[in-house]
This record gives structure tokens, C-alpha cells and sequence, in this order.
């Protein structure tokens, strides 16, 4: 079936904004007198690891996020439509699941495939807003919907070493799409990610008339982890701690699920001695997107608009560094799938958290109430979160749904996460007692109901594949484990 019909059969074929349904504030309340403005920060492969979200690295250097933490509310389960960035990008700013719009993959062009999407700063142009992108919003210029922005500029190289790869491990660079780390001796005002915080600077200490909608893609920390020295200097090699692995952790997975985790990438970053130096570098580039973030922030302030504005922060998914013995996203595990997601405004609570498991698939739909704006379509699925913005211990009845490669599906509930794939493989953890994912009580008898209740989630209906790469799907599933990429589109690939 193709998936124009596949939309079509299920009712959901997209619709301009003017035929969309109305949306009821999820507090009950009416929008806001005066429309609020909107900034967007869009942060690349942020895992968990940092002070607001309760993460491993507690000793981490991240002021503005604490900063942006302790002006609004905090979800610290909050997970992606899809762990790779193409896809969860598309998803968030499409309102629509994978499993709506078939963008599975880093390669699936979201313009080819529905080419009817109301995206998020399509739809702020549409309202009378002033839109800006900077950097690394939509994965790649060519799946960026350019006619949405009144103003875009998109990601450029940062400098890059004399001779990568700095790890000395030649294989991830050459074959894994740039996967190194290390300082580069350049001045912060040299990265690309301080000319795009400029050019959002500019445009928001610039007065125009109508509200504004305005994203700020920070890259880092995403691979190649190069950053300025004295960002690596934060954290010298004998503080660094190494994220707890259990080195048996993949013996009750299903077949699918190992052939998902990279073994063969953790084996050569502890054959070389560098997981300490790669964990170091990774880390040391959350605190130089935290200084861009500080920057954006200050900025706003200054503006004399910080009255006037929500600002809402995302990380389109998380990231491994070793556990699982799996590096990257491409995973349906905690490390992958859980996101970065915090407001701050002058209508919500400030200092909060909140621990409902929400989607990314959320801020779609929250931006939209927030402000009274008609959803595009009725196949935005994702839940107003101004209920819990309000009120952040609410009781909250909904699962975030992650999937990765048509089929495989994982309902995360605040309790457990369940996992099945297309072959009938299932993980099922209890979250409660089995933070780390440990034990795979999916075998075993007690655990039947809980996963019958936790699959009436599963989606009922998927898109299919677009059939431009489905090589790469099929590759995926058949490589052995940990052996994949090597491929043409490696980079593309990876992303």
C-alpha cells in the first residue's frame, strides 16, 4: 500500500491549517489576552546525564539549563517519537508519529512522503507570527521546510582537526560516519554553533510588531565531539565516571534487539583504552551547548521580552555510551529514547518537575493550545501538556510510544517499559526496581498481564517504509550484531 493511501484508509490524510479541528485549552482556562512568543532550543543527542533530569553525571557544568530548570518545569520522563534525529525531528515539528507519516529513517524525506504536513513554523507563519530558524532544526537543509521561515540559515562545519581522528581509532572514523572525540585548539566564537546563537541573538533583540516564533538549533553534542579546549579541561580524565555496564546485559534480549546494539563500536573504544576519554569529550560538549544555551537565554532577558515569551527545550533523543555494550541512539532502550524537555514561561510553574511519561510528540499539540491555535489535522496525536505545566503531579493516563525501524515498538510507561519487535521478540523492565533495564522479565508468567495491558498501546496501523532505502531496512535487520553501516550512505546514514 502506498502511503498516500495508507493515509487516506485511515482517515488521516493531512489538511491545509484552515480545515483544522478546534483544540479546547487542556486547563480549561482561554488563551492568553496578547499572544505569547515562542522560543524554540533544539539540542542534538542530549542523553539524561545532566543536573535537572537527575542524571549520571551529577558533577556536570551546565548553569544555564539549572538556570532554565529552576524558571520552569522539568519532564524527567520525557521520550522520542523515533531514536534518530530525522525522524524525531520530523515527528515533533509534524505532529505525527512514524507510524502516520512513514518517516522511519535518517534518509526518508518527509517532503516527498507527506508533502501536506502542516509543520510547527508553517503553521506560526500561517497564524500571523514572525518565524526564524537557526542551525540544526529539521535534520538537513533538504528535509527543512524552507518557505515556513521568514528568515533560516542552516548548520555549517565547525573546524574540524589537522588529523582526525583524535581517538586514534581509525574504524569509527572511517567507516562509522566521523565518530571521534577530542579538544581542537579554536576560539568558542569559531564553532558554528556561536554564529547560529548569534543570528537568533539578533532576532530576538530586534522589535518588530508581531509575536515571533523563533528555533535555535544547538548541534552539540552531537559526534564528532570536537569542542574548544577549556571545555574538556572541565572535566580531567581521573574525575570522570564511567556509566555502570553489565556485561551480561545482552544474554536475555530477543534476537532483534541484539542485532540493535553496536557491540562491536564499545569493543574497539575499550580495546583502545578512550571510553573514559570518549565519555570526557561527550560531556565536555553538553557544557559548551549549556554556554550557547546561557547565551540564548541572557539574550532573551535583555530583550525586555522575557515577560512575554515561552521558551521550550528539547533533545530529539538520548544516547549511549556504553551500556547495553551499545553507542549512538538506534535503540528502543532508556538510554536512546529518553529526551530532554523543559518550559519556562510567564503562565507556568517555575521550578518544578515533573515525572508523567510524556511524548516529544506533545509539544505539537502544546504549543498549539497554549497559544489557540487549530491543530493542522486530526492526525496530530500527541497530548496538551498544560495540564501538567500547571499542575505537574497530575495523574496522567498516556504512554510515550518510541519506535525504530517499522514494527519494532516500545510503550514506556511510568512504571515499565515494554518493547516488542517486528519478529515477536519482547523486552518488558520494571522501572521501579531495574532502573539500568537489567532484567528482561518478559519470559516469565507474572509478567503476562502487565504486558497484555501495556500492548493495547502498540499501534494498530503503520505507514510503510519508504521504499527509496529499503535496503538499509533490510540490512539492518540481517547484519550481524554491531556490524552495520558499511555502506555509501554511512554519514547520511548515521546522521
Amino acid at each position: 500500500m502506498y502511503r498516500r493511501q495508507f493515509l487516506s484508509s485511515a482517515g488521516l490524510f493531512l489538511a491545509s491549517a484552515s480545515a483544522g479541528c478546534s483544540l479546547i485549552r487542556g486547563d480549561g482556562a482561554s488563551p492568553p489576552q496578547s499572544k505569547r512568543n515562542i522560543l524554540m532550543i533544539c539540542v542534538d543527542d542530549l542523553n539524561g546525564w545532566i543536573r535537572p533530569l537527575g542524571g549520571y553525571h551529577q558533577n556536570i557544568h551546565t548553569p544555564a539549563l539549572d538556570r532554565l530548570a529552576s524558571q520552569g518545569v522539568v519532564f524527567t520522563k520525557a521520550y522520542c517519537s523515533v531514536p534518530a534525529c530525522n525522524p524525531s525531528r520530523t515527528a515533533l515539528l509534524t505532529g505525527l508519529a512514524p507510524t502516520v507519516s512513514g518517516c522511519y529513517l535518517n534518509q526518508d524525506k518527509w517532503l516527498d512522503i507527506v508533502p501536506d504536513a502542516v509543520t510547527l513554523p508553517r503553521l506560526f507563519k500561517q497564524s500571523g507570527y514572525w518565524t526564524a530558524g537557526f542551525g540544526k532544526i529539521f535534520h538537513n537543509e533538504s528535509n527543512d521546510d524552507s518557505s515556513a521561515w521568514h528568515v533560516r540559515t542552516y548548520r555549517q562545519i565547525s573546524p574540524y582537526p589537522t588529523n582526525p581522528p583524535l581517538s586514534g581509532i581509525h574504524e569509527l572514523w572511517e567507516t562509522r560516519g566521523r565518530f571521534d572525540w577530542g579538544p581542537i585548539d579554536v576560539s568558542v566564537e569559531e564553532m558554528d554553533d556561536h554564529h547560529q546563537v548569534n543570528h537568533a541573538i539578533d532576532a530576538l533583540q530586534t522589535d518588530r510588531d508581531p509575536p515571533f516564533f523563533i528555533a535555535c538549533g544547538i548541534f552539540r553534542p552531537h559526534l564528532p565531539w570536537y569542542v574548544p579546549r577549556k571545555f574538556i579541561d572541565l572535566y580531567p580524565l581521573d574525575e570522570i565516571n564511567l556509566p555502570i555496564v553489565l556485561e551480561t546485559d545482552l544474554e536475555d534480549i530477543p534476537t532483534m534487539g541484539r542485532r540493535h546494539a553496536l557491540t562491536s563500536e564499545h569493543e574497539l573504544i575499550l580495546e583502545a583504552g578512550q571510553w573514559k576519554n570518549a565519555v570526557q569529550a561527550y560531556i565536555a560538549s553538553i557544557s559548551f551547548a549549556d554556554y550557547e544555551i546561557g547565551r540564548l537565554l541572557d539574550a532573551l532577558e535583555t530583550s525586555g521580552k522575557s515577560n512575554n515569551t515561552m521558551i521550550v527545550l528539547w533533545s530529539d533523543h538520548g544516547w549511549h555510551l556504553g551500556p547495553k555494550n551499545h553507542w549512538r541512539k538506534f535503540s528502543l532502550w532508556e538510554e536512546a529514547t529518553r529526551s530532554v524537555l523543559m518550559f519556562s514561561g510567564p503562565d507556568f510553574q517555575k521550578g518544578r518537575t515533573c515525572e508523567r511519561t510524556v511524548s516529544l510528540l506533545d509539544v505539537f499539540p502544546t504549543l498549539s493550545d497554549y497559544l489557540g491555535i487549530q491543530l493542522p489535522t486530526a492526525a496530530i496525536k500527541g497530548n496538551s501538556l498544560l495540564p501538567l505545566l500547571n499542575s505537574p503531579d497530575l495523574s496522567w493516563p498516556y504512554p510515550a510510544i518510541s519506535t525504530f525501524i517499522r514494527g519494532n515498538h516500545s510503550i514506556r510507561s511510568e512504571e515499565y517499559r515494554y518493547t516488542r519487535y517486528s519478529d515477536g521478540g519482547e523486552e518488558l523492565y520494571d522501572h521501579r526496581v531495574d532502573p539500568n533495564e537489567w532484567t528482561n522479565l518478559a519470559g516469565q508468567d507474572k509478567a503476562r498481564d502487565i504486558i497484555d495491558e501495556l500492548s493495547k498501546w502498540l499501534p494498530t496501523q503503520e505507514a510503510p517504509t519508504d521504499s527509496t532505502y529499503p535496503h538499509l531496512e533490510t540490512a539492518w535487520l540481517e547484519a550481524p550484531s554491531g556490524r552495520r553501516f558499511l555502506n555509501p550512505n554511512v554519514e547520511e546514514f548515521l546522521g
